[in-house]
């Protein structure tokens, strides 16, 4: 469904990703795993058009998109949410979302319309709140919600927008350990429709381990392992690229 080939970016001197070529297919959920600095939201942000790339190509469904920006990139399947949460504060909590599934429907983006005659998409955003645990505020302004619940309802937005992608980078960061699992059990719900394809970027090898079907590992930039969770954990890149051990050092002492 995606892919990225030869895909680049330099920011000056900086190449930030290096020629990273990987395909993603439906009813898979890939993890993009790798140290701090190692190009994983930038990989992310040259496939959702935040930035565009130095070269390579970007594909969904065969089309090109490397030369389009976040927005015609959305509305082509990609959906992205973000490490900080991206939503419209000083809307109510069901608002935002019935922004999304207007979107979704081509209904247009006036909140003051009519409803009476499009029940069907109040409904839609309605369910929505509930299968992300905000039904009961669904009439709180979405400044005034706490960390977690801001990035249940960025989920929830994302969800409206039913992409054929969903790109989550770290969803788990900046959560209290009893908010975590609300997320978790959203995105393996997510996991359950065989038609879409699932990236997250997360730091958090039990969440990665969890949930994943498929591992890549990024390390200055480039793509230095992919494969399945357990065997890509324990490659000797990770070890190393993760916790600065060289495996036949730690053989040798174990000798």
């Amino acid at each position: 469904m995606l892919e990225t080939s030869d895909l680049t970016v330099r920011f000056g001197g900086h190449v930030a990703v290096n020629a990273v070529s990987c395909s993603f297919a439906p009813g898979t959920l890939t993890a993009i795993v790798g140290p701090n600095g190692a190009g994983k939201t930038t990989y992310f942000n040259l496939i959702s058009g935040q930035i565009p790339a130095t070269s390579g190509r970007v594909r969904l469904n065969g089309a090109d998109l490397t030369g389009q920006g976040a927005p015609a990139r959305a509305q082509a399947g990609l959906g992205r949410a973000f490490q900080l949460t991206n939503l419209f504060p000083q809307l109510s909590v069901l608002e935002n979302v019935r922004l999304a599934v207007q979107a979704r429907a081509g209904a247009g983006l006036n909140l003051w319309r009519i409803w009476s005659d499009r029940r069907d998409l109040l409904e839609r955003a309605e369910a929505i709140l509930h299968s992300v645990a905000l039904a009961d505020k669904r009439d709180a302004l979405a400044a005034s919600l706490p960390h977690g619940d801001q990035r249940k309802l960025e989920v929830g937005i994302l969800m409206a927008l039913d992409p054929q992608v969903y790109m989550f980078d770290e969803p788990t960061a900046g959560m209290s350990v009893d908010e975590v699992p609300v997320i978790l059990n959203l995105i393996r719900q997510l996991k359950q429709d065989k038609t879409k394809t699932i990236l997250l970027v997360e730091h958090k090898m039990d969440v990665v381990r969890e949930l994943a079907d498929r591992i890549i590992v990024l390390h200055n930039g480039e793509l230095v392992a992919d494969g399945e969770p357990a065997e890509v954990i324990a490659s000797p890149v990770v070890q190393q690229a993760y916790l600065g051990v060289n495996p036949e050092e730690k053989d040798e002492v174990a000798a």
